[in-house]
């Protein structure tokens, strides 16, 4: 790599990018996927252009992303939302679709309004799945890494911009030193997830 582009600013750079288009993700496939799993003639007039869109791999909307959003953080912030955004909102509305109909009955007869079955009900719920949803489209949006930093990267920093410098100056030692950390720091978030979901659902 270029002199003075020390190894853990690319991870960081990275991480970052990796971590903004995972919340944003995260932040619209749950509450839509519980609306969904909760209401079936949504779900049945969404899931269609969902299942159109989601075996679309994210490297095909490097064009889009570059004219929509330039070059620089937000096309590639863009491309790994995507990754992460259709694993979760599918786990959401399986995870759902799974709570016994019994229970939101039982919560509407005791008069329960709809923010508190959706809160106090659907939520927890569908949480084993949630979070089986968000340990893969985490996994999925770091496996976007690189495609999302062939968009162009401002900061000259991240692990896939270093892969693809390293190939144009022909340094395959550095292209396979890149894909290693790659897969070290996508095990290590997955673990981290495993870990988290192992307190939250500590009643499983």
């Amino acid at each position: 790599m270029p002199s003075g582009y020390l190894l853990h600013n690319h991870c960081l750079q990275s991480l970052y990018r990796v971590f903004a288009g995972f919340f944003i993700a995260a932040l619209l496939a749950i509450p839509l996927g519980i609306i969904m799993g909760w209401s079936r003639s949504l779900r049945e007039s969404v899931t269609p252009l969902i299942e159109v869109l989601r075996p679309v791999p994210p490297l095909a909307w490097i064009p889009l992303a570059i004219l929509w959003f330039g070059i620089g953080f937000k096309s590639s912030v863009f491309i790994i939302f995507l990754g992460c955004f259709f694993p979760i909102i599918l786990s959401t509305i399986s995870g759902v679709l799974s709570i016994d109909s019994i229970l939101i009955d039982a919560s509407k007869t005791l008069g329960a309004r709809k923010k508190e079955i959706f809160l106090k009900v659907l939520t927890p719920g569908s949480l084993p799945s949630i979070l089986t949803g968000l340990r893969i489209g985490l996994g999925i949006g770091w496996m976007t890494l690189v495609a999302a930093e062939f968009t162009g990267v401002r900061s000259g920093y991240g692990l896939g911009y270093m892969i693809m410098t390293a190939r144009d100056i022909q340094r395959p030692d550095e292209v396979i030193a890149g894909m290693a950390i790659i897969g070290l720091i996508g095990y290590s978030l997955d673990l981290l997830l495993r870990g988290i979901e192992s307190r939250l659902l500590i009643w499983r």
